[in-house]
């Protein structure tokens, strides 16, 4: 934000050097990038945060150096002289978009003079690094860059009708604006318009069809309030930026837009004549007053560590534009300014008080209290699930929690109730809170390839907003790990294995087959652990696969980590090791094509019990002209151990004896001779 040093002196006193302002700016918040000097104007650059749209204008740093220097105030009350032909009778407004404008406002005035500026405008606006176009043109920028309410005028007579219409977009419309390039609306996007097209992107840019040029002598005058949200889609959308859209996307005064419309149209009547039509043509709601904040004084010292006299927050909230309802009583009830709107809470009062106090004034050994934190449980083990994932090669991802209606139903595993939808998109098209992380990491993966020829392994930890069974039923916000992976099956349920295996579960491990929407139906599977569903992986079907043009095989997991953290064990535990050795022997099994590696797994535990030390899978081999027609092998390894004793040979063959009979008798299993 450039700001004059000329234009600043013509609200109060600067009896101070510019050097001494631009420190004390600077300590207040309002960071100071550099002093320029303009063909001997002193013009000083400040870097605005986003909060503080108040001090996008001339005035809102006139209020800043009025309370740090407890300086008088004074403001223009601009009065424009009116005639007795009403407005009302020459126009109308409406709003029929009021999610993007909630109100809107016009001037009307006739028989002006479009001609230069005078010396004084247009050398104020140029030092700010705002060419002068015409006396009109530029009064509209100077209230702009004075009050921070942005304006626009518009040629009456080039307006069809006699009403201007605050709408959306029609899809396809188009508009050429006042950069005399030609854009391309869509339905989300607000327009002001007339009987028969659209003349301006709200809160953006005006249209040309529309704009002041020498020939004219009718203007209506817009002040309006416009949505930062929808302005801010609107002028990213369209790439078109601002200083209009600037200062709406960062919310200006609502108490201001009267304001700001009286003291254009006082400037024009002063700079280019005409008559001004008597009242103002308005739509929309005006601001709602805003509700107070309670201050406790004690709290002042909690926080900042000193003791602030109730005088002097009383004179700095005041100063402020601050409304005390009763000085004197603790706690404080206080109303703040329509043009602060960061100002809601009690610990923004309490950094108001601070800021202007001084922040030099706070002692470095103040005796702010400090309350000791320790690390969660969840934060201890989510650092082991990135370490497991990290040491597997897999990148970690960040992607929206709402997404559009392709992307949420591409996959949905944990649910097929519909999405949850939100009113307002917070990106282009997305207006669902998705029900699975896979979709996204699925498209972060294609997009990687087709960015940069890369096979991005991904996982994210987020949540997913699953659907309650009724309509008023609240959501179940459950916390996932979504895998992509370029491995195959084996490799993807190995990763989850030994997530399951470092995040210390003793709970046992089980898959079933899945016929989920999205995965390949013939290898997919969900997970099981203990009593409790963990997840689903598998393969993602052709279909999902050329959608999204994926070079190669691409496997998925998605698992609930409060299923895996109920069963894991984050401390290590000591566990006394045998000192006695162990026999290990290599089983080949003959067993129908249906039967699951698990299913031997279990069987093999339950035959030997608590002396199984471990069983290991090891291949399968398939010799259908020997063994018959839809029958495989199934090599793995046994360990056997008793921690009591040593095992001698006949207790080991009596242990595996009984695996083979258990298999036989559960699985129709034969042992290969």
């Amino acid at each position: 934000m450039l700001v004059s040093w000329t234009w600043l002196s013509r609200y109060l006193d600067l009896s101070m050097s510019h050097e001494a302002l631009a420190d004390a700016l600077s300590l207040s918040g309002l960071n100071h990038e550099e002093t320029l000097d303009k063909a001997g104007e002193i013009v000083i650059d400040l870097e605005v945060t986003s909060n503080r749209g108040d001090c996008l204008s001339h005035i809102g740093v006139a209020r800043e150096i009025s309370v740090l220097y407890d300086k008088l105030l004074q403001l223009p009350n601009p009065l424009p002289q009116e005639t007795s032909l009403a407005a009302q009778e020459v126009a109308k407004v409406r709003i029929d978009y009021p999610e993007s404008c909630s109100r809107y406002t016009a001037r009307l005035i006739k028989g002006c003079k479009v001609k230069s500026s005078p010396a004084w405008l247009a050398n104020s606006l140029k030092a700010i690094g705002i060419g002068a176009v015409n006396n009109i043109v530029d009064i509209t920028n100077y209230v702009m860059m004075e009050c921070g309410q942005p304006l626009h005028a518009f040629d009456l007579a080039k307006l069809a009708g006699p009403e201007i219409c605050v709408r959306r977009a029609k899809a396809g419309e188009t508009l050429e604006a006042i950069d005399h390039k030609s854009y391309l609306l869509d339905a989300s996007m607000c327009v002001i318009a007339d009987a028969k097209s659209a003349v301006a992107v709200a809160g953006v840019m005006g249209g040309a069809s529309t704009e002041v040029s020498p020939s004219t002598r009718d203007l209506l005058i817009e002040a309006a309030i416009f949505s930062p949200m929808s302005v801010r889609q609107t002028a990213r959308g369209l790439k078109l930026h601002s200083p209009s859209s600037f200062r709406f996307e960062r919310r200006v005064d609502p108490a201001g837009v009267d304001w700001a419309s009286r003291r254009a149209c006082e400037l024009i009547l002063e700079l280019a004549g005409g008559e001004l039509l008597q009242g103002v043509l308005e739509a929309g709601t005006a601001a709602e007053s805003k509700s107070p904040v309670v201050l406790r004084l004690s709290q002042i010292e909690r926080i900042l560590g000193i003791q602030v006299d109730r005088q002097i927050v009383v004179r700095i909230l005041t100063a402020l534009g601050c409304n005390i309802a009763e000085p004197q009583a603790d706690p404080l009830s206080i109303v703040a300014p329509s043009w602060r709107h960061d100002l809601s809470r009690e610990a923004d009062m309490i950094e108001e008080i601070a800021r202007i106090h001084g922040y030099d004034k706070i002692p470095e050994n103040s005796p702010i209290s400090v309350v000791p934190s320790a690390r969660r449980d969840w934060d201890h083990a989510m650092d082991k699930v990135r370490l497991v994932m990290s040491s597997a090669g897999i990148s970690e991802a960040m992607t929206p929690s709402v997404v559009t209606e392709s992307l949420d139903q591409a996959m949905s595993p944990w649910t097929d109730r519909s999405a949850l939808e939100t009113i307002t998109p917070l990106l282009k098209g997305a207006n669902r809170l998705r029900r699975s992380l896979l979709p996204s990491l699925l498209q972060s993966r294609a997009d990687n390839w087709t960015a940069a020829t890369l096979e991005a392994n991904l996982y994210e930890i987020s949540h997913v907003y699953l659907p309650g069974s009724g309509p008023h039923e609240l959501p179940r916000e459950q916390t996932n790990i979504g895998v992509v992976s370029g491995q195959d099956y084996h490799g993807m349920k190995g990763l989850v294995e030994t997530l399951v295996n470092r995040m210390g579960c003793s709970a046992t491990l089980s898959v079933q087959p899945t016929t989920s929407p999205g995965f390949d139906p013939l290898r997919s599977a969900n997970i099981t652990l203990g009593e409790h569903l963990l997840g689903y992986l598998g393969h993602i079907d052709k279909s999902l696969a050329q959608r999204w043009k994926l070079p190669s095989q691409t496997c998925v997991a998605e698992l609930a980590l409060d299923v895996l953290l109920q069963y894991s064990t984050l401390v290590p535990q000591f566990r006394s090791i045998s000192p006695y050795p162990s026999i290990e022997r290599d089983l080949n099994l003959i067993v129908a094509e249906s039967i699951r590696w698990m299913d031997i797994e279990s069987s093999t535990r339950a035959a030997v019990g608590h002396e199984l030390a471990s069983v290991q899978y090891r291949e399968t081999y398939r010799a259908p002209e020997k063994d018959g027609a839809n029958t495989k092998r199934l090599l793995f390894s046994v360990q056997l151990r008793r921690d009591t004793a040593t095992l001698t040979g006949e207790e080991a063959d009596a242990m595996i004896a009984a695996i083979i009979d258990r298999c036989t008798k559960e699985h129709g299993a034969k042992l290969l001779a």
